[in-house]
């Protein structure tokens, strides 16, 4: 179970270099640096840099000589990471999305409650995309702009993380802890309502709502809407 935000920040122990030290490994065959601590660090650098530029002029705009400048790394040391703008967007992406899955099946695998487990899955994929809000808002601005290949991909991938939602709220239907007759739209609406969070980050600032507010929030709405009605 996650409590609040910071427990979830302090139990996950993000930091940048371990999510790049992963998506070296995964990505083996494109990156042609053998010692891993210094890619790692530049990996890091690589993409601090590809969301400040993304931010500020915009991915198209940005050129990789514009990244070379940017993450102190010549066109040639780029290019042993990279060989394209196509392949950076690639890599930012998948590695978002793989993130996000693991996050939400490793905090809810355990939980039979579905209650329980749907409140957690929240909590969970807002809590990360608090974290990283800068690499979710790029990862899903720049999807369409994918190749067909890796867009499938990330769609697929997006549908995998409403397909959990999904799975929980069948469970609670099953269970008869829940009761309603369009599980899938609910799944769709509360991936839309995460979604939320990270896309119109401003919004909330103003009104002063910090991540475990809004969690308890959309479970709050969720479960009103799911819990069966009593019986006469």
């Amino acid at each position: 179970m996650i409590a609040d935000f910071a427990s979830f920040k302090s139990d996950l122990s993000l930091s940048k270099r371990q999510i790049c030290r992963e998506l070296y490994h995964q990505n083996r065959d494109l990156i042609r640096v053998r010692n891993e601590d210094i890619a790692v660090g530049n990996l890091v650098r690589i993409i601090d840099s590809t969301l400040k530029l993304a931010a500020s002029k915009g991915f198209h705009a940005m050129s990789l000589r514009d990244l070379s400048a940017d993450c102190r790394l010549s066109i040639g040391g780029l290019y042993a990471y990279i060989r394209n703008k196509d392949d950076l967007l690639h890599l930012i992406q998948a590695h978002g999305f793989m993130l996000t899955r693991r996050t939400l099946l490793a905090y809810t695998q355990d939980i039979a409650c579905p209650r329980a487990k749907l409140r957690t899955a929240i909590k969970a994929h807002i809590f990360l995309s608090e974290l990283m809000q800068p690499w979710f808002y790029f990862s899903f601005m720049e999807t369409k702009s994918l190749p067909d290949v890796h867009k499938k991909q990330a769609i697929d991938v997006e549908l995998e993380i409403e397909d959990i939602l999904f799975g929980i709220i069948q469970e609670g239907i099953a269970q008869d802890v829940f009761a309603v007759e369009q599980p899938r739209l609910v799944a769709s609406s509360c991936k839309a309502m995460m979604q939320d969070w990270y896309l119109k980050r401003h919004k909330y600032a103003r009104q002063q709502v910090k991540a475990t507010q809004y969690a308890t929030f959309v479970s709050d709405v969720l479960e009103r809407y799911l819990h069966p009605t009593p019986k006469l």
